[in-house]
């Protein structure tokens, strides 16, 4: 995964797809300790800060329903699949609209007093691997935007920047 420059756009993510499915990966650092960014992406009253509601049973095998209101507006619901603080949560959701079925896995690594955190989305329609990597991104970055404590871009705006490097990463097969 690497990041580029290009238009005033900093791609952090990267597609792959096989048999009709894909995977979005999307990767940043971050500058707080990895406990602070686990409670972020872990806590329904942080998350409510940068991504939306999310309620229900949030253990290993628990279900929940989600929200993105801050973000892409996706509702759906959703099942703690392995939760391993502070470096891995993997969840499997199902949209409202399409019934479709991805998993989300975050993982987080400590780097001095810096994270990395990697964001990887997998059964994607291979055919929204852009739509869908434009988003992360900017779900991504509203995450460092709270942890900053700065103000969330507009997503939508974000998101039209976004996914013209999106659409050529996923025309082109690579990662940019």
């Amino acid at each position: 995964m690497t990041s580029t420059e290009g238009a005033g756009n900093r791609i952090l993510g990267a597609l792959r797809s096989r048999d009709g499915t894909g995977v979005v990966t999307v990767q940043d650092r971050f500058d707080t300790d990895i406990d602070d960014l686990w409670s972020a992406i872990t806590d329904p009253d942080r998350l409510a800060r940068w991504l939306g509601e999310v309620e229900g049973d949030l253990r290993v095998g628990g279900e929940f329903r989600a929200h993105f209101s801050l973000a892409s507006g996706w509702e759906g619901t959703g099942r703690v699949e392995a939760c391993e603080p502070p470096r891995r949560l993997l969840v499997r959701t199902v949209d409202d609209v399409h019934s479709s079925e991805q998993f989300i896995e975050a993982t987080l690594t400590a780097d001095g007093d810096q994270t990395i955190f990697v964001w990887e989305e997998r059964g994607v329609p291979a055919r929204l691997l852009a739509p869908y990597g434009a988003g992360i991104q900017a779900q991504v970055e509203d995450l460092a935007a709270y942890i900053a404590g700065r103000e969330a871009r507009d997503f939508g705006a974000r998101w039209s920047e976004l996914h013209p490097a999106y659409e050529e990463l996923a025309a082109n097969d690579r990662t940019i």
